[in-house]
């Protein structure tokens, strides 16, 4: 969120086999104007925006994406920022692929490149941290760039601030159509002739669409607090220029920004940073890193040598070197994050929710501009509670939205949570939505099972699910039928039909019993299972005079249980996957500390089974 005013050279070699071919530049930015120049003698069709497909501007017409495949463009040109590129790149490049344009930013990278999934960063990727103290000690003072270098977002592109504040302002009935561009729109125009505040922003969005009860105070204070929520200090880094200033060297913050210095000190101190020498931001000076900031630095520390260190090659390398100081680049998250091919997860970061869960992964996982010094570069955490956040807790989280909406969708006022995997998942909803009657239903499948069995085909069924062990124990761990031990060693679960289904009926009635004590809604019930057939809810759905209508993580052997005419529809149904295939790790997260329910007692209270896992695996 800075200004595209830069002098970016662009890299012609890489448009030579264009040069007979009709171009379109993306973006509106004074760059685009520079790029013209550059481009004499090239067929430039017209301008791209995101927000705008009409009028005209430096001497070009402003089309949209459908009149360019029409007029034969054979490659876009995207004038930005590196991390805008991946915004728009992210926003056009199917539509690319599917009309066979090229997709190119100023520097010549291809922004349509498949990403491949890797674990391991490539050799010689970065500045080092022996590097960056190095650079350190060589110069007087040290000044740093705060977005994406000191402080980080937890979502994926800056500009998803705008939509999460779109989506508040809705909350608090204020409609805005197209409020992000609008937003981005207004930037753009100040940013023609000067750098703008956050106040200024709002102030000229609001004179462009006039709301009634909205003051441009009331826009930026809503802005402000979104972005302030979502940002967290990059620790490796801070801790090590703390370590710098606390030795006695100057330290300052140069930001392009258009929050003014106070705000900055107020996100600075939110991360834990207080031991600086001063902010320069530059819409209180009016200039920005690649034209006056760093004279204005000049100002403040005379004769002195200074290394910048940055995330934006343009910006904080190009930028101090224009002002006779020294830029380091290192590597913002996003980067890292593209080094790793985005994990194999681009093609699937489509909305707002899906980059917040991108950019939460990424705040986490490589918050550090040095995760490529570790040992043979791979990626890695080192505690269990990294791991359930950054990726159990998207999956589950995931799943929990989509269990809301469909709840929503089909008017459901019940919705049971299986025993034991709905322990936490129950507790996930419950903070969601609080108008329904949700139950953490104590079930199991042998509970489920010896409640529900009503004839022999029954026991055929449950004859051909898998069970280690021999007849005697079967009989005993499924039933509660005891036989003697030789009687064990020969026959078949059918030979036992008789006592198996005299033991359902007292197991039914008991269950009964615990179901009536169960407050409910009118209406059918939502049954949630983990990952499962379906055999708990095709025995339970006996027991009740209520359909029950299953959402599943996942539902296992989907063709052999149809036959069943079981409700159930699964949230994952992708069988070839990491998370099917280990499906039994996010078990062992989700259930509940208690041990297995075997069945009721007479009183409708849960008879559990022993405990089989030790107080360790309870604790992790």
């Amino acid at each position: 969120m800075g200004r595209d005013r830069g002098v970016i050279a662009l890299k012609l070699d890489a448009l030579r086999s264009y040069k007979d071919s009709c171009i379109a530049i993306y973006g509106l930015s004074p760059l685009t104007e520079t790029l013209l120049k550059q481009l004499d003698g090239y067929q430039v069709a017209g301008l791209l925006d995101g927000y705008r497909t009409t009028g005209e501007l430096y001497g070009q017409r402003i089309f949209s994406l459908q009149d360019a495949a029409r007029a034969g463009v054979r490659l876009i040109l995207v004038a930005a920022r590196p991390e805008s590129c991946k915004v728009i790149a992210k926003r056009i490049e199917a539509f690319c692929r599917e009309q066979d344009i090229a997709l190119l930013d100023v520097h010549g990278n291809d922004l349509r490149a498949a990403k491949r999934a890797s674990y391991a960063f490539p050799d010689g990727l970065g500045v080092t941290k022996e590097t960056l103290r190095r650079e350190i000690d060589a110069h007087d003072v040290v000044s740093a760039d705060l977005f994406d270098t000191l402080l980080m977002r937890r979502t994926l592109f800056p500009t998803d601030v705008f939509e999460i504040v779109d989506r508040r302002l809705r909350e608090k009935g204020f409609a805005i159509e197209a409020f992000p561009q609008k937003r981005l729109e207004a930037e753009r125009e100040l940013n023609k002739n000067t750098v703008p505040t956050l106040l200024e922003i709002y102030s000229r969005l609001l004179e462009r669409c006039p709301i009634t009860g909205l003051s441009p105070e009331e826009l930026t204070r809503l802005e402000w607090e979104t972005d302030r929520a979502l940002l967290v200090p990059r620790k490796e880094l801070c801790a090590l220029l703390e370590e710098v200033c606390r030795s006695g060297k100057e330290l300052y913050i140069v930001s392009d920004t258009f929050y003014t210095e106070d705000q900055l000190a107020v996100l600075l101190e939110d991360g834990g940073v207080t031991w600086y020498t001063d902010i320069l931001a530059s819409c209180e000076h009016r200039t920005d890193k690649g034209h006056g900031l760093f004279q204005v630095l000049r100002q403040r520390i005379p004769g002195k040598t200074c290394l910048h260190i940055g995330d934006s090659e343009e910006a904080d390398v190009k930028g101090p070197e224009r002002s006779g100081y020294t830029g380091l680049q290192l590597y913002s998250g996003l980067e890292l994050f593209e080094k790793t091919g985005c994990l194999g997860l681009w093609d699937q970061i489509q909305s707002l929710s899906s980059r917040i869960q991108a950019g939460m992964l990424v705040a986490g996982l490589l918050n550090s501009p040095f995760q490529f010094e570790e040992p043979e570069r791979k990626l890695h955490v080192t505690e269990a509670r990294a791991i359930g956040y950054l990726f159990f807790g998207p999956v589950m989280t995931s799943f929990v939205i989509w269990l809301y909406r469909q709840m929503r969708r089909e008017g459901l006022r019940n919705l049971w949570f299986c025993a034991r995997d709905g322990y936490l998942i129950q507790k996930l909803y419950d903070q969601l939505d609080d108008s329904i009657c949700s139950v953490y239903f104590l079930t199991s499948r042998f509970a489920a099972i010896r409640a529900g069995m009503e004839d022999e085909e029954d026991v055929r069924y449950v004859e051909e699910m898998r069970f280690s062990g021999s007849l005697r124990e079967q009989l005993r761990e499924r039933f509660g039928i005891s036989i003697k031990e030789a009687d064990g060693e020969r026959g078949r679960l059918l030979d036992y039909k008789e006592e198996i289904l005299k033991a359902a009926e007292e197991s039914r009635a008991h269950y009964r019993t615990y179901l009536r004590s169960l407050e409910l809604a009118e209406g059918p019930i939502a049954f949630f299972d983990f990952v499962a057939r379906g055999t708990v809810q095709m025995y339970i759905r006996r027991l009740t005079d209520r359909p029950l209508k299953g959402f599943y993580f996942s539902q296992l052997d989907r063709a052999y249980m149809r036959e069943k005419q079981l409700d159930i529809l699964p949230f994952y149904e992708q069988e070839d996957s990491g998370i099917f295939r280990n499906f039994y790790l996010l078990e062992a997260v989700v259930t509940s500390p208690q041990p297995s329910v075997l069945t009721f007692d007479e009183h409708g209270e849960a008879v559990f089974g022993p405990e089989t896992r030790t107080r360790e695996n309870l604790e992790c």
